[in-house]
């Protein structure tokens, strides 16, 4: 009982993430359990399968909000929804333990990315110039869904940083057609681990703790799409997805327990010094913003 509820607070806070940043739910809940012990396959099953409730709440609070590009959205679908079938598909198909370390190693790459994108850009969002155009759109739905299915999450961070370093769509509109975009592909995901799953063999408990916490964030989260410290979260989001895997990564290896310690000790700290230099970042940008509002009035 006391596991269902830590992952119902988890489904919570990686969907105030994904909500707000348009990434992270599936990689941050993945790597989580699969720190505890279930395989890669049934992991990325139980993520799935709460996504699917997770995003429906979450598009129409998106769509309610106006931060929907129905355009877009009716592009990614099918292309994602393929994507995710086959990866789901392809993932069950392999060895639990040998799959483990390989999963943990594109979760990490993911965090990697993301820290990346929300530390050494700085949150920064290009200006958007046009629509982004089918060409563009099908084959990164085809990508990112199998690449959601595979490691448990890469919907957000494929989709969402593609489009907002395109320029092509209002960033708000970026998190709110790859949210929405999100439940066709976590219908794919999880009809594809149903056919090649037993159902004894998806935890379906831990798949409604993880629902029940993202449905309660969603509409929180689409409402603070405006308002939250993007650069923050992210960060946060990414070091706890780096410090994690890097855990299975060093495990898997045959590292001992005093070097395994030593490297989650030493990326920890570097996770910490990072939020620290991303809040810093954050206050100052704001006050430069003050500083130039109070010019302006002036």
């Amino acid at each position: 009982m006391r596991k269902l509820l830590v992952l119902g607070v988890v489904g919570f806070l990686a969907q105030l993430i994904d909500g707000s940043l348009g990434m992270a739910y599936g990689v941050t809940s993945s790597t989580l359990l699969l720190a505890a012990g279930l395989a890669p396959a049934a992991a990325s099953a139980a993520v799935h399968f709460s996504e699917i409730g997770t995003s429906l709440v979450s598009g129409f609070s998106h769509h309610k909000l106006g931060n929907v590009d129905w355009r877009t959205v009716s592009i990614l679908a099918i292309p994602g929804f393929v994507g995710a079938f086959a990866g789901a598909t392809f993932l069950a198909s392999l060895d639990g333990d040998a799959a483990k370390p390989w999963v943990a190693g594109i979760l990490l790459t993911l965090g990697v990315y993301v820290i990346w994108r929300f530390l050494v850009l700085g949150g920064r969002r290009p200006t958007f110039k046009s629509r982004p155009s089918a060409r563009m759109l099908a084959p990164m739905g085809l990508v990112g869904g199998a690449l959601d299915a595979i490691g448990g999450g890469g919907w957000g961070p494929v989709g969402t940083t593609t489009l907002l370093s395109s320029g092509r769509l209002e960033p708000r509109k970026v998190i709110g057609s790859i949210d929405t975009s999100e439940f066709v592909v976590a219908v794919g995901g999880s009809l594809g681990f149903l056919f090649a799953l037993s159902s004894s063999e998806i935890p379906w408990g831990y798949a409604l703790a993880l629902l029940c916490g993202g449905v309660v964030a969603a509409p929180i989260a689409a409402w603070l799409v405006k308002k939250l410290a993007a650069r923050v979260l992210g960060v946060a989001a990414g070091g706890l997805i780096v410090v994690t895997n890097s855990k299975t990564i060093a495990e898997t290896l045959g590292a001992t327990g005093w070097t395994v310690g030593g490297v989650v000790g030493a990326l920890a700290v570097l996770w910490i010094t990072g939020i620290v230099w991303a809040v810093r970042q954050e206050r100052r940008s704001r006050e430069v913003t003050e500083l130039e509002a109070s010019y302006a009035e002036a």
